[in-house]
């Protein structure tokens, strides 16, 4: 039976904050900026936009009616659905996926509070291009400053979980979630206001519709998948903690919107300074800790700007990782019956060990390989390229087959007191035309389709 006991969000307020910050992270900060460069500007743009309306908003809806309807973690809520079948192994998925991604996300999260420690100590100033990128290469395939900083980050992640759901993940979303778009606004204030902007506005925001390809809107499907958090078991477990008033549509709508908004402001924030010092926009993942230091630091105050933008790159991380912590944290917690403290531990450090070992795959472990791939990579591809997609189809497929159409009206328009338009359409949306999508970019990422 569902846990009718369940803790909820306090506020409204906290629910929408807590949701986006699972949402907002390094994949709208870092690379969504990169994957716009690589795929035509404002043609990518304006896929990703309709993909993330007709795609990511009803799958989105989707994981909040199982999350709530069965008040469980993201594999115990597939035991209350469908009890006594299979179907519990996308729950599985969901938190096997979560926990990798975090072993190597905290990774790249740490390396944003070691920049943020090279501008306190204004390490960046003075450096050319080359030296950025030496150093980098230099610090991410050393041994220990980057597993000190991957712990560090994971330690901040482990005390908000360890707080709980009200007192920890909404607290900490309440105060990272507003001084996130505070900077982001201003440092896309500073961006807008160097000369000989308007070619990297023009980029961002006038799209040549002869660049939209099929590997264009395919790259933005999948951009729209990674971004929301989809098909990872975050959104299932958060909307578990959502109360009965929640309403789950204009939930999803609100996170939605403000998702995209962070990423047409980490657009504005990057491309007119990319611009505005002749740097191509195609310079790909390296955006962040080569290219836009390399920025910052021919402005005046340049360690302030670099400071400023990496305090903003681990705001974003570590929503997340926070995020991605808790999947896992209530998985342990309510299907093994521990305490949460001791969940939480077991979590943390499992993710360091994981993360310690990606960490090295840079330097001494780079010979160790995964099929080609050094086990960063490895982690990556096999979460992004195939657990993620994978576990978004399915849940699909359960819900447009397992669900009574009765039982998913009831629950999405909390018994009949709000309105669903186009329930109809949205039903056959998600039993056959979203598999076949995401199918598609499944496909896709596996080289399998093109």
């Amino acid at each position: 039976m569902a846990n009718k006991e369940r803790v909820t969000f306090g506020s409204k307020l906290g629910v929408i904050l807590a949701t986006v910050g699972c949402a907002v992270g390094l994949g709208s900060i870092w690379r969504f900026p990169y994957m716009v460069g690589e795929n035509g500007g404002a043609a990518f743009l304006l896929v990703f936009i309709i993909c993330t309306i007709l795609l990511g908003l009803p799958i989105m809806i989707t994981e909040f009616f199982i999350g709530r309807h069965s008040r469980s973690n993201a594999a115990g809520a597939f035991k209350v659905l469908a009890p006594g079948t299979k179907w519990s192994l996308i729950g599985y998925n969901g938190v096997l996926a979560a926990f990798l991604i975090l072993g190597f996300y905290s990774v790249v999260s740490g390396w944003t509070l070691e920049y943020i420690w090279q501008a306190m100590t204004g390490s960046l100033e003075g450096k050319t291009a080359a030296e950025f990128t030496e150093d980098f290469h230099a610090f991410s395939s050393s041994i220990f400053r980057p597993i000190f900083w991957m712990i560090v980050f994971v330690v901040l992640t482990h005390v908000i979980i360890v707080f709980g759901v009200e007192k920890g993940i909404e607290r900490a979303s309440k105060i990272m979630m507003p001084a996130l778009f505070l900077i982001l606004i201003l440092l896309c204030v500073r961006s807008v206001t160097l000369p000989n902007v308007s070619e990297g506005l023009n980029f961002f925001f006038k799209p040549d519709f002869g660049k939209i390809t099929s590997s264009v809107v395919l790259s933005a499907m999948g951009q729209t998948f990674f971004s929301l958090s989809i098909g990872m078991g975050c959104l299932i477990t958060y909307a578990s903690y959502f109360g009965k008033e929640t309403n789950l549509q204009t939930t999803a709508i609100e996170v939605t919107v403000l998702n995209t908004l962070v990423a047409l402001l980490a657009g504005v924030m990057v491309f007119p300074a990319v611009f505005s010092f002749g740097i191509e926009p195609t310079v790909g993942p390296e955006l962040v800790f080569i290219t836009l230091p390399n920025i910052f630091e021919q402005l005046p105050f340049g360690s302030l700007w670099s400071f400023v933008f990496f305090i903003l790159l681990a705001l974003a991380a570590l929503t997340s990782t926070i995020s991605l912590h808790e999947v896992s944290t209530a998985y342990i917690h309510e299907e093994y019956h521990m305490s949460r403290n001791k969940a939480a531990w077991i979590v943390s450090i499992g993710v360091i060990l994981i993360g310690a070992i990606c960490s090295l795959s840079f330097g001494v472990l780079k010979e160790f390989t995964i099929g080609g791939l050094i086990i960063f990579d490895a982690l990556d591809f096999l979460t992004a390229k195939i657990m993620m997609p994978l576990g978004g189809m399915m849940i699909c497929i359960f819900v447009g087959t397992r669900i009574e159409k009765k039982v998913l009206k009831e629950e999405l328009t909390n018994k009949g007191s709000i309105p669903f338009y186009f329930f109809n359409t949205y039903a056959f949306f998600i039993k056959y035309l979203a598999p076949v999508a995401i199918g598609v970019i499944f496909l896709n990422e596996l080289g399998i389709f093109k």
